[in-house]
């Protein structure tokens, strides 16, 4: 029997998440499912800012460094995150970008393994990740080798320094096995880092459980901290003692106010800092976080999941007879929170669907990607944006959206 909308609207009371939706500010007219590339706005975090701002900066001034805990929200935030990743709080702050925190990880996995030559990574990862893993093995004449995600762990050897791979795949959202290509690394003698960008707020993670060594992760995607959001970084703590990571500026530094001409790293996790916090963002991801409060990641994983399951559905019974197809896993427990369906007019059918207000984001060549942010959207909103998707191309609409140009934000 074919879904209706009130079967959705049944599956959205029945939701434990549905008291979420209200921690949000989410604009009238308008069905968001590009929460895996930048969250929506969490109720509070305006105000949270704007009283940093006008209190702790316009009258605290420079002493708000100390009187309003500016100096210790690294760690501070990182440690309020550390249960959404399943690491021990001591292990995990907040700080730069990905590909800062990739880079300094990644040299400093190298240095752990001095005489191994070769970086093992992840064939179509997302390009940024290995930009950074290209510019790393020519600075070290390291050769790297590039596999399908799935190969990583078989592609490791005995001269194998690092494998480096995302947790939630960019493009179809496939989960890959942490513990698993951990283990078959560490069996080898390598290091794994992992990038968590659409897996932290979106999917359970047990980082300590599952034995990583690194992982990286995003602020302004699932954790809904604002256009970006600070990156956040995890160390296993038995690395912290050798952890020697590349950019030694003063807030990664022991005693960074006694302006030693020498660098003494800190101590433990605060090694992976290195400039000034910026402290509008941090503020801002700080207060993006309260909207986890009592909620526990096994739950949005089962909504994501559920989610990306009733849109596969109906993407086979409304769109596929349309030309669509599905790039993303059938299995629900392999997948992470995005559906990416692909149409050779993909770019023009999203643009269009951007234009009725319900925006989801294109990924070239031909993929439309559905993010689901579990705390705010509902069964009904992925109804509504493929009977949107099926209206646009039933009715030729794209067909009137011109191409993109080259500076286009997809």
């Amino acid at each position: 029997m074919a879904l209706t909308r009130e079967d959705c609207a049944r599956l959205d009371e029945a939701d434990p998440l549905t008291h979420a939706r209200r921690r949000f500010i989410l604009p009238d007219g308008v069905n968001y499912l590009d929460g895996n590339s930048l969250g929506a706005l969490p109720g509070g975090v305006a105000e949270r800012v704007e009283a940093m701002v006008r209190q702790e900066w316009g009258i605290g001034l420079v002493r708000s460094w100390n009187t309003a805990g500016w100096y210790e929200s690294p760690g501070r935030i990182g440690r309020k995150l550390a249960p959404l990743l399943g690491a021990a709080p001591h292990q995990v702050t907040v700080t730069d970008t990905i590909s800062v925190n990739l880079f300094k990880l990644l040299v400093a996995a190298i240095r752990l393994r001095p005489g191994r030559r070769t970086i093992v990574a992840e064939q179509g990862n997302f390009p940024s990740d290995n930009h950074v893993v290209d510019s790393v093995a020519r600075m070290h004449g390291m050769t790297v080798r590039y596999v399908p995600a799935g190969a990583v762990a078989a592609a490791v050897d005995d001269d194998t320094a690092v494998a480096e791979l995302s947790h939630v795949s960019y493009r179809t959202a496939e989960i890959q096995d942490m513990a698993q290509v951990t283990a078959a690394v560490h069996a080898r003698g390598g290091l794994a880092i992992w990038d968590l960008a659409h897996s932290t707020g979106a999917v359970a993670l047990a980082l300590d459980d599952s034995g990583a060594d690194f992982a990286v992760g995003c602020g302004y995607k699932f954790l809904n901290g604002g256009p970006g959001a600070p990156s956040h970084v995890y160390v296993a703590q038995r690395h912290h003692a050798a952890l020697d990571q590349p950019l030694t500026g003063w807030f990664g530094h022991a005693a960074p106010f006694k302006f030693e001409p020498g660098f003494a790293r800190a101590d433990g996790i605060r090694a992976m800092l290195c400039s000034t916090p910026q402290m509008l963002a941090n503020t801002a991801l700080e207060a993006a976080l309260d909207a986890f409060d009592g909620i526990a990641m096994h739950d949005v994983q089962a909504k994501g999941r559920a989610l990306g399951d009733l849109m596969i559905r109906l993407h086979d019974e409304r769109l596929a007879p349309l030309g669509c197809d599905l790039a993303t896993l059938r299995d629900g427990a392999r997948r992470g929170n995005h559906v990416s369906i692909t149409h050779a007019a993909g770019y023009q059918v999203m643009q269009a669907l951007i234009g009725r207000g319900i925006i989801g984001d294109f990924r070239a060549p031909d993929v439309m990607r559905f993010g689901f942010g579990p705390l705010y959207v509902r069964h009904v909103d992925v109804w509504d944006a493929v009977l949107a998707v099926e209206d646009v191309l039933r009715s030729g609409a794209w067909q009137a959206v011109p191409l993109p140009g080259p500076d286009a934000v997809t």
